[in-house]
């Protein structure tokens, strides 16, 4: 699947990007329990898209690696699709930037 062929509300989006931002790390409390939220700009060949990582995802991605999203879900806000693992989705890296991949 490809950028370009996303659409808001979509789910079970399997997909490969670039990271090409990083966006500022927020905290927020949910349940009582303190979780963490990121918004990265990634790309493939055919457009750009907001992704949100969550909590240990942030650590794990930095600009210039390759993703892979599996079961990931398209949500749309203030006008712009976001792109998110969500409860059941999975993201890997695929390719690090230390690694020239």
């Amino acid at each position: 699947m490809k950028i370009n062929e996303l659409q808001a509300k979509q789910g079970k989006v399997e997909i490969e990007l670039e990271i090409v931002e990083k966006g500022e790390v927020r905290e927020f409390t949910k349940f009582g329990a303190i979780g963490k939220v990121c918004n990265c700009k990634a790309k493939d060949d055919t457009g750009e898209i907001k992704v949100t990582l969550w909590n240990e995802q942030i650590d794990q991605v930095n600009v210039g690696d390759k993703v892979k999203i599996t079961n990931g879900y398209v949500s749309e806000y203030q006008g712009e699709m976001q792109l998110t693992t969500g409860k059941f989705g999975k993201l890997e890296i695929i390719g690090s930037a230390e690694a020239g991949a």
